[in-house]
């Protein structure tokens, strides 16, 4: 039995939630055999009467989605499955392989989790940038490096598998019924780290520092992977799960004619507010709760132009992070810890960007080059030496107000620039029509705030096209996940893994 629009005015225990439950549908807790939650949100709609809003299940033992990840009619492989790739797509299309019994061959070009921190801190303090393992390359991939959302507006029969296979491996229990979960960078490079160790425990063989830079291809069939020390794994599956920054791996299938074609992403900057005046502003000044670091998501549209502004990723109590990849350019995102206990709030302030703004020629990787004139761009604004243009968001708007006391915080560091040099025209305007707008719907969103730019990587500029059987036109060649433009998040990006692997099975 499900029992829903459950109002909590108290912070209390989960064990009392069954109790008002209960007495508010009249029935005896004596006779509830077992029972869970299965939503906790937040109502912030009066600021006036901030409350929880819980649904939960009595009576219900559901069986585990655990098992899903088991396929029947196993297709024999003669060689092991290769994997590029260990981020989200990748763990998740190794761990279903592995379960099944294919003892898959893992292979990521960064390094595993604690060294690639080390890397990411030689960066930060020393701005010593490490290619090939660095915010977006290594074990976990990008996402290991933000907040570690979970949610998804796809509707996916692999959502709740994909949460329950992440509480397995040491995520908090909460992520099963929150509204908006989120794991936190801290707590997700430990459930990654325990992921890789059931992976090798189920016979994976897992490679860190090792680069696929070419394909073997035979009579249009992969036949093989190169490795960059000149080795070659003989292989007839395997999965493409490199990520959206993966340029050069890009560069490689298009000249091997793999077909592929450009799609829309888009850019901006971070936008860094004082973590209170979001909590204000979204929860009121009466509340008696404690509550939780609050966020916001708005969303500006010019009918005229048919651009859109839209904040993303909005990271509370978090930071800005450095998530360059490649030398002589400057790229941003936005990271946090599980408690959320930083000073400031963050969120990518973005807009649209289509082919026709990028394409050259009919070139379907046009947009990796757009993405990468303006982080270059940002890298020679910010002084050359890895700091990041900012600019107060009044100054932006060319309005007068007093000297913002909100502190960026990026590191290795910022420098007061113009951001209007570092972005096209279009994305200018529209972003400032979207942050005029966003200040309708928070007072004061405008007001003591810094952005710090530019965010490029927000998602792939191309699509690897595949069929209905998961592959690319080259056939054991499957690609996956968000660099190959199947994917959006963690989420998502750990569902398409699922379903590659399966397909794989399958066949």
């Amino acid at each position: 039995m499900l029992l829903s629009n459950i109002k909590i005015y108290d912070d209390i225990p989960n064990n009392m939630v069954l109790e008002i439950a209960c007495k508010k549908n009249k029935i005896d807790i004596s006779k509830v055999k077992c029972w869970k939650i299965i939503k906790k949100s937040i109502d912030a709609r009066d600021k006036t009467n901030v409350h929880y809003n819980y649904s939960i299940s009595i009576n219900e033992k559901e069986e585990s989605k655990l098992n899903e990840l088991i396929v029947e009619g196993k297709k024999n492989l003669t060689l092991r499955p290769v994997i590029v790739g260990a981020g989200p797509a990748g763990l998740f299309a190794t761990y279903v392989l592995a379960l099944n019994g294919y003892n898959p061959i893992l292979l990521e070009q960064g390094a595993s989790i604690d060294e690639r921190v080390k890397d990411v801190e030689e960066f930060i303090n020393n701005r010593k940038l490490n290619p090939l393992s660095n915010v977006q390359f290594g074990e976990g991939g990008a996402g290991t490096f933000s907040d570690g959302k979970l949610t998804t507006n796809v509707n996916s029969a692999y959502n709740k598998c994909v949460l329950e296979t992440f509480v397995k491996f040491g995520a908090p229990e909460e992520i099963m019924y929150l509204s908006k979960p989120h794991i936190g960078t801290d707590i997700l490079r430990e459930v990654i780290k325990n992921i890789r160790n059931e992976l090798i425990r189920l016979g994976t063989d897992v490679r860190f520092n090792t680069k696929v830079v070419d394909f073997e291809i035979n009579n249009n069939k992969i036949t093989g992977v190169i490795l960059q020390d000149g080795s070659k794994i003989k292989t007839n599956d395997v999965v493409l799960a490199i990520g959206h920054s993966a340029r050069s791996t890009f560069e490689r299938l298009y000249q091997l004619e793999i077909k592929m074609e450009p799609k829309p992403f888009s850019v901006g900057a971070r936008i860094e507010h004082s973590q209170d005046f979001i909590n204000k502003a979204q929860y009121g000044e009466v509340t008696k709760l404690k509550l939780p670091p609050a966020e916001y998501k708005l969303v500006y549209h010019d009918e005229k132009t048919n651009r859109t502004c839209y904040t993303f990723c909005m990271c509370p109590g978090g930071e800005v992070i450095a998530s360059s990849s490649s030398e002589g350019t400057i790229v941003t995102n936005g990271m946090s810890n599980h408690k959320r206990d930083g000073k400031n709030a963050n969120s990518a302030i973005l807009v649209n960007v289509n082919p026709e703004d990028y394409m050259i020629g009919n070139n379907p990787l046009s947009g990796l080059e757009f993405q990468k004139k303006i982080e270059e761009k940002a890298f020679m604004l910010g002084g050359s030496d890895y700091s990041a243009p900012a600019q107060q968001v009044s100054d932006y708007l060319r309005m007068e107000s007093e000297e913002a006391t909100i502190m960026p915080t990026y590191l290795p560091g910022t420098k007061k620039c113009d951001l209007h040099e570092l972005f096209p025209g279009f994305v200018n305007d529209t972003m400032e029509q979207g942050l005029i707008y966003f200040n309708n719907k928070i007072k004061g969103f405008i007001n003591n705030a810094m952005l710090t730019g530019p965010e490029t990587r927000s998602s792939s500029p191309v699509r690897i096209i595949r069929d209905e059987k998961m592959s690319s036109n080259i056939m054991g060649l499957y690609p996956c996940g968000e660099g190959a433009g199947y994917a959006g998040g963690i989420m998502t990006a750990s569902i398409d893994g699922i379903r590659v692997a399966k397909a794989i099975i399958e066949l």
